[in-house]
């Protein structure tokens, strides 16, 4: 006999769940979701995973796990149950994260110019100086349009007291928007008509914007050469690489296929060399031009930073972007919106404890075990230590990182975030989300309306990252019953 699947239950127990209010009745837009799937016939919600779950096998949406025994490519885990967001809440989303990418911006700019900020006490300059992701190479750059960041992708999440906070800035080579638009056809396909129903808004339009917003920094040309510079296959995402490739209709490169002639940048094809005007660019800076950066890459392009400077080339994102998603550098963004743009943060901060701060430090010392410690310049959510499951061992190790190279560590309160029910064995289980919307920074800044809904798949957990056990779910931003929805997904 077929399993029946239903939210009755479901236990919200005492975190904040985005589809269910603490009384255990569903949030208004998620009503009509919740409703539908209790009424599916039993096995039909199992069956409809199963077809998912096939279908990504199928189309190969995988990621890469480094130092993984079992091997490097997984298939990327999903959830079918999707999380939702108000029509009023994405709107507040929307113009803090619009906010917060203008003033990063204009950091950025600053910082490898006139250093005002800096002159001016509000961060201090040996917090900048001394970062490892500081680029001196970048001083006196001028990208296109004076626009450092070109696509971002920010960490949010949801704290047990309802309110939406900035975890961190991803302005390097943000990943994960590939899943985004595949979740979302796979759930288009299995849920037609729940979608129109929900007024689900589309973000199938992401390539398109992606490719508008690279045009938008070709130097002198009206029918620009864009290509995709990947580090090549064995990168982690490396599927997403050849993914918006394909879906914009430009070449993807490595390094090899590229050559600095006469001052240009040139692909090689089989009818001879063809000018390069916009790169977006996989590869860290460190990588992207072995006579600026480091010697021993063989994944860049030897020249690419001269040309770069000299206005002949345009790179998305700029190199010597990652000064601003430095987690110490994040501690100051609200300083940074007041002090460039004159406005009150919208979305606030995580309270930061900078361990370079000597007040800072020593809390964080007397607080390990309460307190999330985590590295400047790592991501995937590795080595960071979350104190309240930390062994006696693990916090001092930390303690003597901390003291060693205070710079390096930040600090944070542990966060209960927000949950989602997940099908987890056949039931519904409440599982740990964050939520990373993307944006685009062109000739203006538009932002995806959802973006990948990362989940911690094993119980407790509070680690998003799929490279540690975690998996993703599609986000409904559900439009308003008089917004016009364009695009179809």
């Amino acid at each position: 006999m077929a399993k029946s699947v239903d939210f009755t239950a479901y236990d919200t127990e005492s975190f904040y769940d985005e589809v269910f209010d603490s009384d255990g009745k569903p949030r208004p837009e998620a009503q009509l979701l919740v409703d539908s799937i209790n009424q599916l016939p039993p096995g039909d919600l199992l069956r409809r995973q199963e077809a998912i779950d096939q279908a990504m096998m199928r189309m190969g949406i995988t990621f890469a796990v480094y130092g993984d025994d079992q091997g490097t490519e997984k298939i990327w885990p999903f959830d079918i149950v999707p999380r939702i967001v108000g029509s009023k809440e994405w709107r507040t989303v929307e113009q803090g994260l619009k906010q917060r990418i203008r003033a990063l911006n204009l950091f950025i700019d600053d910082i490898y110019h006139d250093q005002k900020i800096l002159n001016d006490g509000v961060i201090p300059r040996a917090l900048i100086e001394n970062a490892s992701s500081f680029r001196e190479q970048c001083r006196g750059l001028n990208p296109p349009r004076g626009v450092w960041v070109h696509i971002t992708g920010t960490d949010l999440i949801r704290h047990s007291d309802g309110q939406i906070y900035v975890l961190e800035d991803n302005l390097r080579c943000p990943s994960g928007v590939s899943y985004v638009l595949q979740n979302r056809l796979l759930m288009k396909r299995s849920f037609p008509q729940i979608f129109k129903a929900c007024r689900v808004r589309p973000v199938i339009d992401y390539p398109s914007g992606l490719l508008q917003t690279l045009q938008s920094l070709a130097p002198n040309t009206n029918e620009p050469t864009i290509v995709v510079l990947t580090p090549g296959v064995y990168n982690s995402a490396y599927y997403e690489h050849s993914f918006l490739a394909q879906q914009m209709g430009v070449e993807l490169v490595e390094g090899r296929d590229l050559v600095v002639k006469d001052g240009f940048v040139c692909m090689r094809t089989t009818e001879g060399f063809q000018r390069v005007d916009v790169i977006y660019r996989r590869i860290d800076d460190d990588f992207i031009d072995p006579k600026v950066f480091r010697e021993d890459s063989a994944l860049g392009v030897p020249g690419l930073m001269e040309a770069y400077r000299n206005g002949r080339v345009a790179l998305a994102n700029a190199p010597g972007t990652g000064i601003a998603d430095d987690k110490v550098v994040y501690a100051f963004v609200p300083e940074m919106i007041k002090y460039y743009l004159g406005e009150e943060a919208i979305l606030p901060n995580v309270q930061t404890y900078v361990c370079e701060v000597p007040e800072h430090r020593d809390y964080v010392l007397s607080h390990l075990d309460e307190l999330v410690v985590k590295p400047a310049n790592e991501s995937g959510g590795y080595g960071m230590m979350i104190g309240t499951r930390a062994s006696t061992e693990e916090r001092k190790k930390f303690e003597e990182l901390i003291r060693k190279n205070p710079r390096n560590y930040i600090a944070q309160p542990v966060l209960s975030l927000s949950r989602v029910p997940t099908l987890i064995d056949g039931v519904f289980e409440g599982r740990h989300v964050d939520l990373r919307p993307y944006i685009l920074y062109g000739e203006d800044v538009k932002v995806l309306p959802g973006g990948l809904t990362r989940v911690a798949l094993r119980k407790g957990s509070l680690v998003v990252n799929s490279s540690q056990g975690g998996g993703s779910k599609d986000t409904w931003v559900v439009a308003d019953s008089d917004e016009e929805l364009t695009g179809l997904d």
